[in-house]
């Protein structure tokens, strides 16, 4: 749970909806109204498996496996309707045919990030109690934690400690 940017443009959204949930302690910010409205969030059960299926997505770009058997995000996102819009310009993006749904903005944003190659950039912590999404700016494309200083600096003292065990 580290400071971080914000991921860009649209996979800010995605970021933000898979941090609602601190693995941790358990709190779920999904709980709170103002963050329901924030994100909007309609249907609770919907959104939280939602957020799931796009954590173990974003495990899988860090490399690692899913967290816990979840609905495939493919499944989740077949119904959220996309709109073209061409501008005057000539340029064209997907735009959420309803701006008021959640899948709908997700894939949307997912879709505009593929077009930029940000996509597989948004990842989610190695850590098992940590699972945070983070975006990673690192030259490499190969970051593994949301945090060094946290995250990581656990990770290798307990791979020094079991050296020494």
């Amino acid at each position: 749970m580290a400071e971080r940017s914000p991921a860009p443009g649209g996979l800010a959204l995605i970021e933000a909806l898979v941090n609602t949930l601190d693995i941790e302690t358990g709190a779920d910010a999904l709980d709170r109204p103002e963050i329901r409205r924030e994100l909007g969030v309609t249907d609770l059960p919907a959104a939280r498996e939602l957020r799931e299926s796009l954590r173990a997505v974003l495990l899988a770009h860090a490399g690692h496996p899913p967290h816990r058997a979840v609905t495939p995000l493919t499944d989740l996102l077949s119904t959220a309707p996309l709109t073209l819009a061409v501008a005057p310009d000539g340029t064209a993006h997907l735009t959420p045919a309803d701006p008021h749904s959640l899948p709908s903005r997700v894939a949307s944003a997912i879709t505009d990030s593929l077009l930029t190659h940000t996509w597989p950039r948004l990842k989610a912590c190695e850590s098992p109690t940590c699972h945070w999404a983070y975006y990673d700016r690192s030259p490499a494309g190969r970051s593994r934690w949301c945090s060094m200083q946290v995250c990581g600096a656990r990770a290798k003292m307990r791979r020094y400690r079991a050296k020494d065990a």
